[in-house]
């Protein structure tokens, strides 16, 4: 049955291409609500034709499309999630075909959210079509919820997962989102890192001064950061900020022996971006980075006179935009706390300005969904995944595992050099079709399980 399933998705796979392009044509932008209620509608019609059952749920930002299908309760129940809404096109004049003008080029479909999120969500919707096309059922059970405000930071999501909890009641939590590795193998994740955002506002003077007139004299706020910052992090790359880097345990043997496993991308790395050694401290390898640390960032620092020629200036006011990536136990409260605690010993004068958070997540490598997921990509693409215990970046996965209990994987279709949230946005045309392929072979491998409770 799975190679008729696959010829099936090859036999239409122009038709697929097409239908995809014409999804991504309708912008639905979170940050400026553009087409967000018109896009979120299409996709719960797209669900009611599947025969879901289907729900628009408001929230105090975007909507929310939920649709279920349950065909056997002794049958594995699957929650797919992913997200409609994309990212701003701007600059447009980087683009070389109009990001809402889906384009063929290449091998690839260029358009915004083809891989961040419409193309990866849409070929698991048509891993669903596939198997109701040919079968007239599904193997497995399946909830498919897809969020309007990912793109923002996703600030409703944990009130809407506590508040529906009955609703989404699955066994395990599939989000195809990301990149493929570099090499174009597949990858399961199994975590993310949290993220604390936050600012450290320093003020001196009423206005702007001359710097001959009043230097030595007035406290200049950028020196004040440049300070506080610096004891904030050491020379050797280590975070000194207290309760910090000092509370996280190590990773697990099997972590280890995943990691172990991966491509050395720290060559391809350093090439790629022109460097000759990583970031502090030394000796720590290069997935560890990614993976099993926090890490504080700069993100930006601003303040006096940065035109052309000079100015003599003494500023009065700076700001620095940090961020701190999470794991366990680190949660976004938690960074709070120490980061104020920190500045207000060593610079009381200094406001500190929290911004978003978003919680780490972690699924042991060995929960026992991990066998049919890692089958499913075997079926789909013919060798085996990379396994990362931990990705660096953050999603709201925190939402599945701590909120539903539930275990959560990241499955994602899109080639690396997608151009996620940039110009040129796009997906291969034949990770799009190995995706289709991946999704239809994984609700195959969960309908010959049992019940979760015999998994």
């Amino acid at each position: 049955m799975t190679q008729a399933l696959f010829d099936h998705i090859d036999a239409n796979a122009e038709d697929f291409i097409a239908r995809l392009m014409d999804y991504a044509k309708h912008p639905a932008i979170s940050a400026h609500d553009v087409g967000i209620r018109d896009v979120a509608n299409m996709m719960l019609s797209h669900l009611q034709g599947l025969g879901f059952e289907t729900e628009l749920i408001e929230t105090e930002g975007h909507p929310f499309v939920l649709g279920q299908r349950i065909v056997d309760p002794d049958k594995p129940t699957v929650l797919l999630y992913g997200h409609y809404d994309v990212q701003p096109a701007d600059p447009l004049e980087e683009w070389v075909s109009p990001p809402f003008e889906p384009t063929l080029r290449d091998g690839r479909i260029y358009g915004r959210g083809m891989a961040d999120n419409k193309g990866q969500h849409f070929a698991q919707l048509l891993a669903i079509e596939t198997h109701l096309e040919l079968t007239g059922t599904l193997p497995c059970n399946v909830i498919f919820l897809l969020e309007g405000e990912e793109e923002i930071g996703s600030p409703q999501i944990a009130d809407f997962v506590a508040e529906y909890k009955d609703k989404l009641q699955a066994d395990l939590v599939v989000t195809s989102d990301g990149p493929l590795h570099p090499s174009g193998a597949p990858v399961i994740t199994f975590g993310v890192r949290g993220v604390a955002g936050f600012d450290l506002v320093a003020k001196g003077a009423s206005r702007d001064v001359h710097s001959g007139n009043y230097g030595g004299v007035v406290p200049n706020p950028i020196w004040t950061l440049v300070h506080l910052l610096a004891t904030m992090k050491d020379a050797t790359g280590n975070i000194t900020i207290e309760g910090i880097s000092d509370v996280i345990p190590s990773p697990s043997n099997l972590d280890l022996d995943a990691v172990s496993r991966l491509p050395d991308d720290e060559t391809v790395v350093k090439d790629t971006l022109q460097l000759d050694a990583l970031d502090g401290p030394i000796g720590r390898p290069y997935w560890d980075r990614l993976m099993f640390h926090p890490t504080l960032t700069i993100n930006g620092i601003h303040g006096g006179y940065g035109g052309a020629g000079t100015k003599t200036v003494l500023p009065n006011a700076a700001f620095a935009k940090c961020d701190i990536r999470l794991v366990d136990p680190l949660t976004p409260e938690i960074v709070f706390e120490r980061v104020q605690a920190h500045v207000a010993q060593h610079a009381p004068e200094v406001e500190v300005v929290c911004h978003h958070g978003m919680f780490p997540s972690k699924t042991p490598l060995d929960d026992p969904f991990a066998a049919p997921v890692k089958a499913a990509i075997l079926a789909a693409r013919g060798v085996e995944p990379l396994i990362y215990p931990v990705m660096g970046g953050s999603l709201p996965d925190y939402v599945f595992t701590k909120i539903l209990g539930k275990p959560s994987f990241v499955v994602p279709y899109a080639n690396a050099d997608g151009a996620n949230h940039a110009p040129n946005e796009n997906i291969e045309i034949a990770r799009f079709i190995d995706g289709i392929k991946t999704g239809t072979a994984l609700l195959n491998e969960l309908g010959q399980l049992a019940g979760a409770s015999q998994v």
